[in-house]
Parts: structure tokens; sequence; C-alpha cells
């Protein structure tokens, strides 16, 4: 394995797999935080030659973070599909991009299962934006828990209603309005204030009311921490699907206080005591920079524990992944080209490791960046197979303090694209004569219709 390069009369040598992935990476904050990025574009451009050169056999042998050290190595490389990674071994990454671009969505998702996570970060840092867009648009791997996410044809959002002192009345009107727009098909989410077992089960209960009674059909979550929703449900709340952020390293998921088995025993607990059909019964949370806000990054680059992550998480073959890497802040994502490029490359590679992916690409108020980046990577992300955005009053997330897409995105995006709600979820908004041909009527948008 050759760990050098020449650039313009200059050698440019790197001494291990993980600092050639680090310094091959889009220019981002964490990296150089961390002080693990390249110091020049010529460095960039020599660390993705020798990247192009190694084979999937190189990084399979070179894991950024050592089996016996860290439990999202074990679980990526158990997972890993032996006779896949066989048949593509001897493949350079540059190779392995062309055959990204070349073949069926379906053949993509097969590679995937023999490749590492490392070995699809690789393979994205050798991707422009266009190839990740190209790429990413053709791989689709549904998922169900009541509903069905990611057919062709199809894009989901999660209504997002939250409220800064989880007012069941403000909540409740929130989400009334994302309903009558189209938003929550894929699920509605409510970040709570209040992080107890208590709080939990009642805004559950108050929601599947709601649904129960309108004959909504959707899944609902309230996104506390997963032990928390665990005995939320042993009080007797309604469970569709569990949620928790999760992370690319042994040392960030212990600050999240999760474990493998705490998550396969969340899983069971769903299968066997909720609310839902299934069969994918978990809700997870990444970002790119998450580890290093945590310091627990291991000195590995941002973009490779996010597709660390994904390996982690695709062991509970979840109903959705929802990124947020612009939600972490400017230490790690510091400006619109930086989030809006950390979008479509985390897309890129939870597709690729067969996940159901949905983005919220959004901004927080102290980065460089604004409304025109924010909506610059929805719609490339759109274009892209996003299965869903999220659905915000306003696109101001009062109760989280961040800016994402709202209610009328939602519907700007499925009119631009020719893109409709769930099956299921049409068909009620036409039944509630909110929705005519895949197209909004007029009185979308006025929760009075759910005043008797």
């Amino acid at each position: 394995m050759k760990l050098k390069a020449k650039m313009y009369n200059r050698t440019f040598e790197f001494h291990s797999v993980a600092e050639v992935l680090a310094k091959a990476n889009e220019v981002k904050a964490g990296d150089t935080w961390q002080g693990i990025a390249a110091e020049s574009q010529s460095e960039r451009v020599a660390a993705r030659l020798v990247l192009s050169r190694m084979t999937l056999e190189d990084i399979y042998e070179n894991p950024v973070i050592p089996y016996e050290k860290d439990e999202v190595t074990r679980v990526i490389y158990d997972d890993l599909n032996q006779y896949v990674y066989n048949e593509f071994k001897g493949y350079t990454l540059g190779e392995l991009r062309e055959y990204i671009l070349a073949h069926t969505g379906d053949e993509v998702l097969r590679l995937g299962r023999g490749m590492t996570s490392e070995a699809i970060a690789g393979v994205a840092k050798l991707m422009s934006n266009l190839d990740l867009v190209a790429a990413s648009a053709k791989i689709r791997q549904p998922a169900r828990c009541n509903t069905t996410i990611g057919l062709p044809g199809r894009i989901s959002y999660r209504n997002q209603p939250n409220h800064t002192t989880d007012d069941v009345n403000g909540i409740m009107a929130s989400m009334k309005e994302g309903f009558t727009y189209g938003s929550g098909d894929a699920v509605i989410g409510i970040n709570p204030v209040e992080d107890n077992p208590e709080n939990t089960a009642y805004l559950l209960k108050t929601v599947h009311e709601f649904m129960e009674e309108w004959k909504i059909p959707t899944q609902a979550c309230v996104l506390a921490h997963v032990t928390t929703q665990m005995k939320a449900q042993e009080l007797g709340a309604p469970i569709d699907v569990f949620f928790q952020s999760i992370a690319g390293t042994q040392a960030t998921n212990d600050a999240f206080g999760i474990t493998k088995d705490l998550l396969e025993n969340a899983r069971e607990a769903c299968r066997q005591g909720g609310n839902s059909l299934g069969p994918n019964f978990m809700y997870f949370e990444t970002g790119q920079g998450s580890e290093v806000s945590l310091e627990g990054d291991e000195g590995i680059d941002e973009m490779t524990l996010e597709a660390r992550t994904y390996g982690f998480g695709r062991h509970f073959q979840p109903f959705m992944v929802n990124n947020v890497s612009g939600f972490i802040g400017p230490e790690t994502i510091y400006d619109g080209r930086e989030v809006v490029r950390a979008d479509i490359e985390d897309l890129f590679m939870g597709k690729v490791h067969g996940l159901p992916m949905g983005i919220a690409p959004c901004y927080t108020n102290h980065m460089r960046c604004d409304q025109n980046d924010q909506e610059n990577g929805t719609m490339l992300c759109a274009m892209a197979g996003s299965f869903y955005f999220m659905g915000v009053p306003g696109g101001d997330d009062i109760m989280l303090n961040y800016q994402d897409t709202t209610y009328h995105d939602d519907a700007s995006i499925r009119e631009i694209l020719g893109l409709r709600p769930t099956p299921e979820f049409e068909k009620w908004m036409e039944d509630m004569g909110l929705m005519e041909d895949g197209r909004l009527t007029e009185i979308a948008g006025d929760p009075s219709i759910f005043e008797k």
C-alpha cells in the first residue's frame, strides 16, 4: 500500500489510512479544529490520489479504530457480508466510484453490504457534488413502521411541532397546521423539553388519541432518551418507534448513554410491546461533528466517523435515519458551503449502507449560513432522493433554536419534483379534501378543519 504521491514537484507522504482519509476530505471546520485537515489544496489532491489507489482490502485491513478497542468497529466488521467483500476486495476506491456511478441502485446496495464504513466514506471523498446526487438518487431501500417511506415517486416529512414548555395546546396547534400541508407522513416527532417518562407518556398518548380520532396513517415519537421512552412504554404509552441519537465511536456512544445491547433491547421491546406493524422499529439521529463536540472523535475526521455511525445504525434495521449535520454548529460545520456538502455526503453514505435516509438541511444562527444555503441543500437532497425532510412551523424551531424546512417548503418540493406523500397518507389527505391529483387544495394550511 503506497501512502505517498507527487504533486507539482512536491512529494506528499502520509503515515496511515486514517490520515489519508482525513486529508482527502472537503474542508470541514471540525477537521481543522482537530489539526488533521489538509494544509493546502495540493495536499488534499495528493491525499485523494493516494486514496483512489487503495483497494477495498487495504481499507478493511486498516480500520481507523481497532476492532478490540471499539464497539462500533466490531459491529461494522461483524455485520459485513464476507461473500460480497471477497468479490470486490481487489477493487480500488477509484474503481468502486466508477462502479457505483455506472450500476443500478440494487447493485450498489449489494456492493454496500461488502464495504466497511471507512471504504464508503473514502469513495464519497472522491466524488463531486453531482456525483453524490446522481449516485444517491438511484438507491432506494424502503422501510416500514405503520407506513412505508422511501417508495419511488414519494417524499415524506416529519411533522415537528416542538414547544418551549411542552405545552400540549401549542404542540397540537402546530401539528394540525403541518398535517394540512401534507407534513407528517414520515412521523410526528416531538423533541421534549422535559426528558422524563411521565411527560413522554402523556405526549404520546395525546398525539395517538388525535391520530386515532382522525384516522391518520402515520407513526408518532417523542424524542427523549431511549431509556426514558422504554420507561414510558412501561407506563402504558403507545410506542410506534424508538428514537435515539447515535455516533461513530464507542466513546461518543458512551457519552450518549447507549450500547449495542441497549438498542437491541429497545428494538425488541417495540417489536413485542409496541403499537406499530414494523418490521422497522428504530429512529436514529446523526450528524457530522457530534464526536468532535463530545471529544470522542479519536482523532478521526468527522465525515469518516459519520459513515461509521451508519455502519453501526444499519445493524438495527431502522425505520428512519435523520441527519442533522447543520445543527451541530460552527466548530464542526462552519458555513453554508460546508453544510450543503455534508448533507449530500451523508445522504449518499447512508443510502449505500442500505439505510432509509432523511436529511434535515438545517443551520444554526451562529453559523455563516443563511436561508438560501439551506434551500440549496434542500433542493439538492430532494433530487438525490432523500426519503424525508422536516416540517417545522415557520422554519424556526423555537425549542431547539435552529432553522429547518417549513411546511411550505415541504409542499414546494413535492410540486417542483412531482413527488407525493406515502400512499396511505395521500389517500387520507384526499378524504380530508386537502389534496387532489397530488396537489394541495385551497383549504390546505387551514387547521380549523380539525375543529368540530
